[in-house]
Formats: C-alpha cells, structure tokens, sequence
C-alpha cells in the first residue's frame, strides 16, 4: 500500500518510510523533491509543485549553443528539462571515458541550472532516443557477440555498471537534495517495449543508483500507455510515469498511470509534439491545434509533463539509428528537427508561443524577452573538385585489415560507423548471368573487377542482383552502416554481410578493410584527380572545395540537391549523412561554430553519384522535404 505522504523520494528503499515532518530551517532538507500521496502531488524543498518540462539532448548540438537553447526554453514557460545520457558518447570504448567538449555533462547541467531549469535525467544504459543503437556503444557487441542486451547478463552488468557509476559520480553534486538542479533520475528507458522483462535486471539498475544517490532525486520509470508495457517496465520503488501524444483520450491513458501507480501526481514523460522521421518518407508533422489541445487537457488536470521533442537538434556525423525488426529496416534522417517548437537551428516556430501561451494559463511566465529567429547565412556555391578515391590501396582512413574464409562483421573488426569492402574472387565456373545473393546490413555497392554492378540494400530487401560472366573475376562489396536499430525487440544490429553465394556456391576466402573517418585532415593538401560527372563506376570519392566567410560566421544549410548519397565535412566537422535522392532531407545544418571568418573547408565523400555542375552551396534556409504528414488534426 502507498504511504499517504512522502517528502523525501519513493525510490530509497523497498520499505517505504513513515511521514516525517522536517524544520524548514535544517540546512540538510532544504533542498529535496518527493512525492505527496494524500494530494497528488510533487513537493519541491517542502512545497507543492508541477513541471512543464522540455527534451533537449546536450548531444545533438554544439555546446556554444546549449545555453542559448535552454534559455529559449526557460523563456517559453518551462521550469524543468530532459535530457538522455548517451553511453556511447562517454565510453567509446571500454574504460576510455569522454567528458570534455560536446560531451560535458556536467557544464551541460550547470547552464541549466543557470538559467533557472530543473532537471529529469535519464542515464540509460539503454535511451533509444533515435541514435545508433539506443545509445549502447558498439563494442558491447564486438567484445560479447552473444551478450543479452538490456538483461541481467553478467557482462551486460558488468559493463553498464561501470557506466552508471561514472555518470552518477559525476552529477552526484547536481542532484536536488544537494542544491543541483536534477530533481529525478529515470531506471532504464520504456523497458515494457523490450521482450526480456527482466525484473531481476531492473531492479538491479535501481539499486546501482540508489547507492550512489541515495534520496537526493527522485527515482522514475516511463513507459507507454497501456498495461502491457507498464507491466515490464515498472519497478518497485520507482515512480512510474507513462508517454502519449496527441491522438489518445488522456483520461484513459493515465488511467494505465493508475495501474501501477494509484496515488500520486499524472505524469506524460513524453509528450509529443512532433515525430521522428526516415530516409524515404514524408517529414513527419503534428498539428499545432492538436499539441495545444492535448496540453491543456493535461494540465486541467493537474499533470506534470514533458515535451518531446520541446527542441530536438542534429545527428551529426554517424550518431542516426533505425527502427526496423521482423526484416524492415528503416533508418532515421541526419536532422533531428522533429517538427519541434524550437527548430533544429534553435529558432522559435508558431507551435513555440502556441505552447508558451497555454503554459501561462497554469505557471507564472518569466519576465524574459521572447525569442526570435536567428539571421542565418547565405553563402553561395561551392565548385567541388575530386581529390581522391576513397578505395585507393594509400587511403588513409584505413582502420582495420582482415581476411578470414567467412566474412568478418564490422564490429569484429572493430569499426564502429562507416564502411568496410569485401573482396574475394569468384569461382571460374558460374554461369551467365550469375545471381549473387548475400544477406546485407545495411546496403552494399557491388562491384566486379572495380566496376560497379549494382546495389543491395536492407532497406527495399534487395539481397540477389544478377552478374555478367566470364567478364570480370574480383568481387568487391562496399558495405555501408546506416544506423543500428535503436528500438524494438532486435537492437542485437550486427553490421556486415553473410551467406554470400553466387549461383548458389558459397563464397569463401575473404578480405576484408574497414575504414573511419575521425580525422580527414590528410585531404587538405591533396592535388585533384579526373573524375568523370554522374554515376561512380568506379567507387566512391573525397571532393574538396572552398569558401569564405566576411564577418561573423552564421548558421547556415548545405544544399544538397543533385548529388547522390554521401557525408559531408565542414572545415573537418562531420555534418553527417546526405541522401536528396531519397529524402525528405536535402540541406543539412552547419552550425555557426563550425565555420570561420575567412577561408573555410567543405569535402564531401560522395558514394554514388556526383552532380553534373560539381557544385554545393550554402543557403539561408532548411530544406526537409516540402511534403508532411499531419499525423493529427
């Protein structure tokens, strides 16, 4: 049974403590968050008290921009924000712990607190959150091939429990019950939408943070909004919350809340105003009218909430997932724009002072002044030259050589993000045509004696393309990784291919090269090569041109239109991935810190197609696809 009244945190313990009335001058609880049974509410250092709260990911934008974004934030309204904690990020590999630069959390939430923000934070392990592989570093998979992901695996527990003890040392001072601004901390992430239903594993997260935060936040669960994934995902001592957008009835989806939580105050911990979106899909949008429907509706009742999106930012570089499982596989756009009320250069939409304006029905409005859009920069084109094939036996971004008889997966090898080529010879008797046949993650050009045959691609479940015969004898596939599944029951996402046969005889003998692209300064002095326009027959290439900024660098977009598939690079910054082709996405973000005055750097690898004018330029405007999708009225 619950307690009437608990002023300190549900989630200290399994047996749950008794109503203890505290002297407001005692310097140890003047700062504390909890939970008042008997009304229904949250209670803040003692006092009554809700949140209207905001997702920003620390990770998705440069951390120039990481205050003029929370105070935006703060500015419409908002007393609280979200934010994930990105395993991979901070351990790319075992041991080696990152907390500098784009990565520093804890600057990350000293701004916050700066600017007058509270706290949700939500360490993982696992956060889904669109990023490549729920956020799991890749090495989990190379290190442990048959690790039980999201379990009480040993070495699943092993590995996330030195993750976890490193993020809450580190926001240990930051947490409310010591003056910091982190007022709950989420076990897990949605765990009821994962199949193990591991109690024991769950329980053993709460317990790994307890120990460390002791009753200085509370602790909370978020699952969507039905008995079945509450069933999974909640944990005893806990507070569970749920997630639901606009096209639900509210009444019935807290009523799920109830379920397992029967007092307390409601909580929607995602609360969507807009959606996420794949390659080769409409971009995905959510009404205004419905979002500020759907909110008030909420807060007449007294819930607290958080919007997710409230500014959603950029998958620079390889950080994109997919969502796929029972053979789909769909990955996400490079921009994590989500239709959010900030958009993904920060700026305020309609939906923003919609949102603003019912938030001060329910919560005083700080005295800030509103935010407006950002003058953003028009920089022209760039003439793009080719400085080098990406495949040459010098290339310099090299990371892994292998050979083995059976393909090798990328993590194997030790390549987390971009590409490895397969090669091998083929038989000298098959005949014409041959139908090649491999089972591909994620897509792979195909080619024969250094020309290019064809395509297999996960996406459109292409796995055989036939192959002329006897005109070529060495058999090259270019493998891309597109993004690791990062939701769903199948996030044990392997890379590479296998099963590869031509006319139904096994390939064998393979050698394998896997190649990175941390460092592309060895480009900037290269002489340019003959390249023809139009299809790469012969393999993708590094393209280089150059621009100049007079005065202050400004936000600007890379337009895209007319090229084929690749990544782009701005002054050694990897914008990430490009595909107009199949859009929606065709410009993609270069923030203002990325550029220079003066002479500035863009290369791209282009993969399949170079335009026929050679040229890219830099606009003042986004282009995500003019087709939407209003998922909502």
């Amino acid at each position: 049974m619950w307690p009437l009244m608990f002023v300190t945190t549900l989630a200290l313990s399994s047996a749950i403590a008794e109503t203890v009335n505290l002297p407001r001058n005692d310097s140890e609880w003047q700062y504390s968050f909890g939970v008042d049974y008997e009304n229904n509410q949250f209670l803040l250092d003692g006092k009554p008290f809700r949140y209207v709260s905001g997702s920003f990911h620390y990770f998705r934008a440069p951390r120039q921009y990481w205050r003029d974004r929370l105070r935006k934030m703060r500015a419409a309204g908002l007393n609280a924000i979200s934010t994930y904690v990105e395993w991979s990020l901070h351990e790319p590999e075992p041991g080696q712990f990152n907390w500098v630069g784009d990565a520093d959390l804890v600057e990350f939430l000293n701004i916050a607190q700066e600017e007058d923000l509270l706290v949700l934070l939500r360490p993982g392990p696992y956060i889904c959150a669109e990023r490549d592989l729920g956020g799991l570093p890749y090495w989990l998979l190379r290190d442990e091939p048959n690790i039980r992901l999201r379990t009480k695996d040993v070495a699943f527990m092993k590995h996330a429990t030195s993750y976890l003890n490193q993020v809450l040392e580190k926001i240990k001072p930051l947490l409310r019950g010591n003056g910091g601004p982190i007022i709950m901390v989420q076990v897990e992430n949605e765990y009821g939408s994962y199949k193990a239903c591991d109690t024991d594993y769950t329980d053993m997260l709460k317990d790994i943070i307890i120990e460390k935060i002791g009753n200085k936040a509370l602790l909370y669960t978020t699952d969507g909004a039905s008995a079945s994934l509450l069933r999974c995902g909640f944990v005893p001592g806990a507070y569970a919350t749920v997630d639901f957008g606009t096209s639900v009835n509210i009444t019935n989806s807290f009523q799920s809340m109830r379920l397992y939580q029967p007092r307390g105050p409601l909580v929607n911990s995602e609360f969507y105003p807009g959606w996420l979106t794949h390659w080769g899909e409409a971009f995905q949008r959510i009404k205004t009218e419905a979002v500020t429907r759907t909110l008030r509706e909420m807060l007449d009742v007294g819930a607290s909430v958080n919007i997710y999106m409230f500014y959603g930012g950029t998958n620079f570089g390889f950080t994109s997932g997919a969502n796929g499982g029972a053979g789909a596989y769909s990955p996400q756009l490079t921009s994590y724009d989500y239709d959010a009320p900030l958009t993904e250069a920060g700026d305020p939409t309609d939906k923003y002072y919609a949102i603003r304006d019912v938030i001060g029905q329910y919560l005083p409005l700080p005295n800030m002044t509103l935010p407006v859009a950002s003058p953003k920069g028009n920089y022209g084109p760039v003439l793009l030259e080719p400085i080098q094939k990406l495949l040459d036996s010098q290339s310099p971004f090299v990371v892994s050589l292998a050979t083995g008889e059976q393909p090798k997966t990328f993590e194997a090898l030790s390549v987390n993000q971009g590409f490895v080529l397969y090669e091998t010879d083929l038989p000298s008797s098959i005949s014409d045509p041959a139908i090649l046949r491999a089972k591909t993650s994620d897509r792979a050009l195909v080619y024969v004696d250094n020309r290019l045959c064809g395509t297999l691609s996960r996406i459109d479940k292409i796995f055989t393309i036939p192959l002329e015969s006897p005109y070529g004898r060495r058999l090259n596939l270019l493998v891309e990784n597109q993004g690791r599944l990062n939701f769903g029951n199948e996030i044990h996402d392997f890379k590479g291919i296998s099963n590869v046969t031509i006319s139904g005889i096994s390939l064998s003998n393979w050698t394998m090269t896997g190649y990175a692209f941390s460092d592309i300064s060895s480009l900037r002095n290269l002489t340019t090569v003959n390249i023809e326009s139009g299809t790469l027959n012969n393999g993708p290439v590094f393209l280089r041109g150059h621009f100049t900024i007079n005065g202050q660098p400004l936000d600007t977009y890379l337009d895209t239109t007319g090229w084929g598939k690749g990544v782009a690079f701005v002054n050694g910054y990897n914008l990430g991935r490009y595909w107009p082709l199949v859009g929606p996405q065709i410009t993609l973000y270069v923030p203002a810190p990325y550029l220079r005055t003066g002479e500035n750097e863009l290369i791209i690898l282009e993969l399949e197609y170079v335009s026929q004018t050679r040229k890219m330029k830099f606009q003042a405007v986004p282009n995500l696809g003019t087709a939407s999708l209003n998922l909502n009225s």
